[in-house]
């Protein structure tokens, strides 16, 4: 659970440090054993995760994707997952 927080929180800082944008889209949903949330700024950020307490009540399993565009106009999107062999993105530019 303390892997997913921490993901959540630095995505959601990585998101709110532009202050130029403005909320398009918000939604989260947190329950005990699982969670969703998504996030859309004005300024072509997007973030999406969703995670779930596996069956031994002790990992869990995390997917999600953000993208944003560079200072320079290039467009990137991460997609990863984060379990309990640790955290496995994919960029693509």
């Amino acid at each position: 659970m303390k892997f997913a927080i921490v993901l959540v929180a630095c995505l959601l800082a990585f998101a709110y440090a532009n202050e130029e944008a403005d909320v398009l889209k918000e939604f989260s949903e947190v329950n005990a054993e699982d969670f969703k949330y998504a996030l859309e700024l004005t300024n072509s950020i997007k973030a999406q995760q969703e995670g779930h307490l596996e069956a031994d009540k002790e990992n869990w399993v995390v997917k999600g994707e953000y993208e944003f565009d560079t200072k320079d106009g290039k467009h990137v999107k991460v997609t990863y997952t984060a379990d309990d062999h640790g955290y496995h993105p994919t960029v693509q530019q």
